[in-house]
């Protein structure tokens, strides 16, 4: 149930990505950059889903508050570092570095969302089953 509805906004979000990053390749700033709000966008409610939401419920039900969710913090940190030096280039009109930011980030991402999905999503489904609804009812209204 909670594992669904994040890979589903991991998914949404990889969409908006590379609406980003073909608008770019184009050669498109105009395209490139409203695409690239949107996925600011939903990367910052992403990320924050699962930082106000997700991870604390998972660390007070399981007592790991050092264990995967401060490494998926810590990627969290990078990505939007990452997204900030994107969003500079595309200001600068600078489409090359834009691109070439973007294959950095989209490797992060998929390596950050395969440990989400395969590791960390089914500990807290395991941990939170009793809560999972009213879970994701948070998490649909963030």
């Amino acid at each position: 149930m909670l594992t669904n509805f994040l890979i589903a906004d991991h998914r949404d979000c990889d969409a908006l990505f590379a609406t980003a990053e073909n608008a770019a390749s184009d050669g498109d700033h105009a395209t490139a950059s409203t695409a690239f709000a949107g996925f600011e966008a939903a990367m910052a409610r992403h990320l924050s889903i699962e930082e106000n939401v997700l991870f604390p419920e998972f660390e007070a039900r399981s007592g790991m508050a050092g264990g995967p969710t401060a490494v998926m913090r810590m990627e969290h940190e990078q990505m939007r570092a990452m997204m900030l030096q994107m969003r500079r280039a595309l200001d600068g009109r600078e489409l090359d570095d834009f691109l070439g930011l973007g294959e950095t980030l989209h490797i992060l991402i998929q390596q950050h969302n395969m440990k989400e999905e395969q590791m960390l999503y089914p500990m807290c489904e395991n941990a939170l089953a009793d809560s999972a609804q009213a879970l994701l009812e948070r998490m649909r209204a963030y």
